[in-house]
């Protein structure tokens, strides 16, 4: 089985940035030209040009790639979030089995060396309009491996059902989005309800499901 959860606002304290060539940290958020000046980083979009030739993302892609000891201190996926769901998924499931729906990277897998971002789906009113990503943005996000047969679940948020879904359209098993409220759009998946929607109710989905409280089966 594979385990995918939504990403969180909350990051660690301690948590790396991609650097310029000029050596300031970069914070990735949705709408770079939106966002206020700063001298401590820089602004942009992870598929946004870093050097003129190489995207942010392929940067990324490089330095996951390129054995070494890590010099930005980048945080694997399933340890750069504050909420300890995360690290109860990655204890209990292995890297290539647990999965983080990013809103700024795509589905990244628990053991990726992540950058500190600031991008979502949400609309609440707390967000800053240039953190928010639109549905119909264009984005590089990475994808399910192709060849995965295994039965996959998620958690998460009705906003970002759809990138689950399209992230994952490949899967060759059976996919399982919980929710919590009305019921969403998810072509191709079984619906499991999950209560009445309240703040962050995917943590505590997670929960029950890793304590066996929650059926998956088609």
């Amino acid at each position: 089985m594979i385990v995918v959860i939504q990403c969180a606002a909350g990051k660690q304290r301690h948590a790396g940035h991609l650097r310029t060539p000029e050596g300031r940290d970069v914070m990735f958020v949705a709408q770079p030209d939106a966002a206020p000046p700063q001298r401590s980083h820089a602004w942009a979009r992870p598929d946004d040009l870093a050097d003129g030739r190489r995207s942010w993302r392929t940067i990324l892609q490089e330095y996951n790639a390129a054995p070494g000891s890590n010099p930005l201190g980048l945080l694997p996926a399933w340890q750069l979030y504050t909420n300890p769901a995360y690290e109860m998924l990655g204890e209990r499931y292995a890297p290539d089995r647990l999965y983080v729906l990013s809103a700024g990277w795509g589905l990244v897998r628990a053991d990726y060396l992540t950058p500190n971002y600031d991008i979502t789906f949400s609309n609440a009113r707390n967000v800053e309009p240039f953190k928010r990503r639109g549905h119909r943005e264009r984005y590089s996000d990475f994808r399910l491996p192709s060849g995965i047969a295994e039965p996959i679940v998620f958690f998460g948020g009705r906003d970002y059902i759809p990138l689950f879904c399209r992230l994952t359209a490949n899967a060759e098993g059976s996919r399982t989005v919980f929710y919590a409220g009305s019921e969403p759009g998810a072509p191709g998946c079984t619906l499991r309800r999950f209560g009445k929607p309240f703040t962050n109710w995917q943590y505590q989905c997670a929960r029950a499901f890793l304590d066996g409280r929650l059926r998956c089966d088609p």
